[in-house]
């Protein structure tokens, strides 16, 4: 039977990585499957970051080596301080090898408490990445949409990626939604900045209440007032879909991005007729037989498809 590994060997371990890590020959994958083996060597791991990062902070700060100061031996007082860091809760350094990666899938809706103390909404067919950094807060949106709660830390900004499009923000709550060309930003409370890389232009400020498109060629738009419809554009936080307008057309599309089963529209005309009304996410034939029924239209479900199409006239 393998003798289990005692918590200061397991210490003295994540010290040796994070030594590594800082001359530059740690292989990720090595240390991935190192922090597999054992459910605290992660801990350990982040306890030895936030004593290196105590130590890096000191010499920022103009800690100097002189005669009568001599060079501190920053890997023996590692394992020392990692003691010390880990009950500082303020100091806690994630890297982008570390960083936390999330998904969902089509019709999965998440919540995620992250490590700062911020929130984030995870839509549907999602992917992102967190990667908490002594001086920033960093979110790489890769496809999909989020809405973050952002707690406050002035000394760190909360900065969204996606393609060119950067969101930044210091404590505020807002989503992003990449689409095509670009990225659509809704805030709900406090300000953010919002630009593309390379676009030449700069930031715009968006507050509560505003939404803005930042396109990845071109930057961000003038943002415009838009209270209501963010209200309604964000119930998918709730699992729901709020309709005040909208042509069918654009409300299947929504329906679609969260039910492997599609709704079909079979006529042109159809997709133009307005809705209004509250939907579950994940109920799209129910929402496709109201319409139908308000349109005088009919619905045919075949396999992952829901057809809806005008009612013929009888025949002569």
């Amino acid at each position: 039977m393998t003798e289990r590994e005692s918590a200061a060997d397991i210490e003295a371990a994540a010290a040796r990585w994070v030594v590594r890590a800082d001359r530059g020959d740690l292989d990720p994958a090595e240390l991935e499957a190192w922090l597999a083996g054992d459910t605290r060597r992660q801990g350990a791991f982040v306890r030895a970051q936030a004593a290196w990062g105590l130590l890096d902070r000191g010499r920022a700060l103009g800690v100097e080596e002189t005669p009568q100061r001599p060079r501190v031996d920053r890997r023996g007082l590692l394992a020392g301080l990692g003691l010390a860091a880990a009950a500082c809760v303020a100091v806690i350094v994630a890297p982008r090898l570390l960083a936390a990666r999330y998904g969902t899938a089509v019709g999965e809706i998440r919540r995620v408490p992250l490590a700062d103390g911020s929130l984030a909404a995870i839509n549907t067919d999602t992917a992102l990445e967190v990667a908490m950094k002594p001086r920033r807060r960093e979110v790489r949106l890769d496809r999909g949409e989020a809405w973050f709660q952002v707690a406050k830390d002035a000394e760190r900004p909360f900065v969204v990626e996606s393609g060119p499009v950067r969101v930044r923000a210091v404590g505020t709550a807002f989503s992003v939604r990449r689409r095509d060309g670009g990225c659509e930003v809704l805030v709900t409370e406090g300000v953010v900045e919002v630009w593309s890389e390379g676009a030449g232009e700069a930031p715009r400020r968006v507050t509560a209440g505003e939404r803005v498109f930042a396109s990845d060629s071109a930057g961000a738009a003038r943002p415009v007032p838009a209270s209501l419809e963010i209200t309604r554009e964000l119930a998918w936080r709730e699992g729901q879909i709020v309709l005040d307008g909208e042509a069918f057309g654009a409300a299947a599309e929504e329906f679609n991005r969260y039910n492997a089963r599609k709704i079909v529209i079979a006529d042109p005309a159809l997709a133009e007729q307005k809705l209004v009304g509250w939907f579950r996410t994940n109920e799209p034939e129910s929402f496709a037989r109201a319409a139908a029924a308000s349109f005088g239209a009919r619905v045919t479900v075949r396999g992952d498809a829901i057809l809806v199409q005008s009612v013929a006239p009888l025949a002569e």
